[in-house]
């Protein structure tokens, strides 16, 4: 019994790592601090895997990384945009001029909108998702993924024709 577990645990564990890793990457803009949310929350998933039914493993498991991506928020307070960019590791390839303004634009956001914007856009999860997720009215969700959008649209540059 115990084996299955480990076997079921391993094979979603590999399925899915690199998808929570962007997810986590997009809510904190750090590669070492989204390996460790990434790491806390496969931890406390296996910890509780024999309960996870796995038709909602994807969502229990979203749902422990945004916990613990707000509850280090609250710990270390709020971000701020510096005129340097720190060093930051990323995988090869990756680093293009609008994907750094991107991340730097949602470093701006507050915690809570960035996991809006992150949740709704790239997990593509539904207003009502979210709001359950967040524990918040689907009015909320709308208004601060309007907000935070808005916010991003503001601290991006426009792409001219040739770029599109």
């Amino acid at each position: 019994m115990g084996a299955s577990r480990d076997s079921d645990f391993s094979e979603y564990f590999a399925a899915r790592v690199q998808r929570f890793r962007r997810v986590a990457f997009a809510f904190c803009g750090d590669w070492h601090a989204a390996e460790d949310l990434v790491q806390a929350m496969f931890v406390q998933l296996y910890r509780r895997w024999r309960r996870v039914r796995p038709d909602t493993a994807d969502a229990y498991a979203r749902r422990i990384l945004l916990n613990l991506f707000l509850a280090g928020r609250r710990k270390s307070g709020r971000e701020y945009v510096t005129a340097v960019v720190p060093e930051t590791e990323s995988p090869p390839g990756r680093d293009t001029p609008l994907r750094l303004d991107v991340e730097r634009a949602l470093s701006g956001l507050t915690p809570r909108q960035r996991a809006m914007v992150v949740l709704r856009f790239l997990e593509d999860l539904p207003v009502a998702e979210v709001a359950s997720l967040l524990g918040i009215a689907e009015g909320t969700v709308k208004s601060q993924t309007a907000r935070g959008v808005e916010a991003l649209r503001a601290a991006l540059p426009f792409p001219t024709s040739e770029e599109r």
